[in-house]
């Protein structure tokens, strides 16, 4: 087991506090980990824990650990949509967020903060403008700004705000208010899912827009786009066509369908 003391970027009041924190909540909260992952075991089977790799602080990828809350994607010859896959028990797991207990240990191992922006897919990494990646300046938090702010039932430009801000603003105090506010929602239950009862869709970045109609290029134009070798085979055919004298177009004559009759003399 690696432990990061203190990881590169994070200041060690945060770091301190989330070792502190992390530690005594694991040891807190085993009885409560133990009866989720039987929970679990009994009614969805196994695997028990739910393991992917997420990007952390300065894009390095870790493994994050959480409860398992849904179905095999594909059962019995079907494949189901994320929303359907949620289990009963899995569902009451996420309205309580027991499922992200086990998290606990990637705190205190350093690969997350208590408090930071939520760990987002790693494939999500290629889809980041300058301002969207910034979120990796801090740890990825179990909770953060974002999570009190609308968990779940936000827009992308709107979580993406959130989370630069704290990076933009993070104190010791601002990680305490976040913390107490997280408590408070977990309690009420808010926010876990839009409202339509959906799983929030895939980010897909700011590049993706409608294509306009392409304008017609002519063939010099045309050049730019073709590497160096066909380039000079086409400029060569190009010439070639240009120097050779056009014919003309032989004039066409038409035959009328029917015979002409001529005076008899």
């Amino acid at each position: 087991m690696v432990i990061k003391v203190l990881p590169e970027g994070v200041h060690w009041s945060k770091r301190l506090f989330d070792i502190v924190v992390s530690g005594l909540l694991l040891i807190l909260l085993s009885p409560v980990i133990l009866l989720v992952a039987v929970a679990i075991w009994v009614f969805d089977g196994t695997p028990i824990m739910f393991s992917q790799e997420r990007p952390g602080i300065k894009g390095e990828v870790f493994t994050m650990h959480k409860f398992r809350t849904m179905r095999a994607p594909k059962r019995r010859g079907r494949r189901f949509p994320d929303e359907k896959r949620i289990s009963k028990l899995g569902a009451l797991l996420r309205q309580t967020s027991l499922d992200e207990l086990p998290e606990l240990w990637n705190v205190l191992r350093g690969e997350m903060s208590l408090i930071g922006p939520r760990p987002l897919l790693v494939r999500y990494l290629k889809h980041y403008d300058e301002e969207q990646i910034r979120r990796h300046d801090v740890l990825p938090g179990i909770t953060g700004w974002a999570q009190i702010n609308g968990r779940n039932v936000q827009t992308w430009e709107q979580r993406f705000a959130h989370d630069l801000w704290y990076v933009d603003n993070w104190s010791f105090l601002l990680d305490l208010k976040i913390l107490v506010k997280t408590l408070i929602i977990v309690v009420k239950r808010e926010g876990v899912s839009p409202t339509d009862g959906t799983i929030m869709e895939e980010f897909k970045g700011r590049d993706i827009v409608e294509e306009e109609p392409k304008a017609k290029t002519s063939d010099s134009q045309q050049m730019n786009f073709i590497n160096p070798k066909k380039r000079k085979t086409k400029e060569l055919k190009l010439k070639k066509q240009e120097e050779q004298p056009q014919q003309q177009p032989q004039p066409q004559i038409a035959f009328s369908a029917q015979r002409k009759a001529f005076p008899r003399s």
